[in-house]
């Protein structure tokens, strides 16, 4: 009997996959709790979705953009949108303006796949033993990603 559970349970843990996991309902996340709880539950595997964000904040480092739904990128509710260099230059092109000028205080629809991000801290240029999660989107077309309403949210804090 012991060696039957045993082969079952090998067996079920064999069929993991690193794939990213589909939401289960087709309508569209505009939670970010949600979004950030399913993402680390599903990690270190995406969560494929449509999502709608308010875009509260952007940066950039290295010529990546990050749209942001909290001011504080640190934020635990904070889910980042993240655009690449061509994607940026891409939108750039198709709105006249930088994303991370564009984006702000817009309400947008991403498809793609919010996945949990390591973010580790650096002391002195060397990494520390220290690190926090993000949330993160990735868009790799433009496809992915659409304005819907602008100025579509007031902040209530």
């Amino acid at each position: 009997m012991k060696i039957k559970l045993i082969a079952i349970l090998l067996m079920a843990t064999g069929c993991a996959s690193n794939e990213p996991t589909s939401i289960q309902s087709p309508s569209v996340i505009s939670n970010t709790m949600s979004i950030i709880a399913s993402a680390s539950e599903a990690a270190p595997n995406g969560v494929l979705g449509e999502y709608q964000l308010n875009i509260k904040a952007a940066g950039t480092q290295r010529g990546v953009v990050f749209l942001n739904t909290e001011l504080d990128y640190r934020d635990q509710r904070c889910v980042t949108v993240t655009l690449s260099p061509s994607i940026s230059a891409q939108l750039a092109s198709k709105y006249g303006q930088s994303p991370q000028a564009f984006f702000i205080n817009k309400s947008i629809m991403v498809k793609g796949q919010a996945k949990r991000q390591k973010i580790d801290f650096y002391s002195k240029g060397k990494r520390t033993d220290k690190y926090y999660y993000q949330t993160h989107i990735l868009v790799k077309d433009l496809s992915q990603i659409e304005v819907i309403v602008d100025k579509a949210y007031t902040q209530t804090t």
